[in-house]
């Protein structure tokens, strides 16, 4: 018998590792890598109508999706920038449903896809020149607490890949 997959999440929550290895962090760089090309072939070819599709019922569509993973891949970013320029800097969280819902979330995702590429340029760059000492650095989230940069990568791996499977299983499950 097929396990049924809980649509919300298709790759499984995200759990806390007890230990992060350097294997580890450099499969979570490489997703972040591999992102922009990902979610680029994700959508490829949807019409109008299908990326205004939820990709559940309840759930976002395919458009603001895409809009959400730039908005939510920018803060990861700066926060980033902040636990390595600051000591353990109190973030600020923002209304994810909310910024779901600006009237910019209705325009093209072709503005979303451009920024995630050069920010995920950037990002990885970045990651990829941090010491040892600087990976456990970080900041702390009013509601999720400590997070060191190791971290922060490997969740947002897993929010890459959280994605991604949404609008694929949605595409699949429409015969897209």
């Amino acid at each position: 018998m097929a396990s049924v997959v809980d649509p919300r999440y298709p790759v499984g929550k995200f759990t806390r590792p007890e230990r992060i290895t350097e294997d580890d962090i450099l499969s979570a760089i490489s997703t972040l890598a591999e992102l922009p090309s990902e979610l680029r072939n994700a959508v490829k070819g949807l019409s109008y109508n299908q990326l205004n599709t939820p990709y559940r019922e309840g759930g976002w569509t395919v458009r603001q999706l895409v809009h959400h993973m730039a908005d939510s891949h920018m803060n990861a970013f700066i926060r980033v920038r902040l636990a390595l320029t600051e000591e353990w800097p109190v973030i600020k969280p923002y209304n994810e449903a909310a910024w779901a819902m600006l009237h910019d979330c209705t325009g093209p995702i072709e503005w979303s896809l451009e920024l995630i590429e050069s920010l995920h340029a950037r990002w990885v760059m970045m990651l990829q020149s941090l010491r040892s000492d600087q990976w456990l650095r970080g900041f702390t989230h009013p509601e999720g607490g400590r997070q060191t940069l190791q971290f922060a990568t490997l969740l947002y791996a897993w929010h890459s890949r959280h994605h991604i499977a949404h609008i694929t299983q949605l595409r699949a499950q429409q015969h897209w």
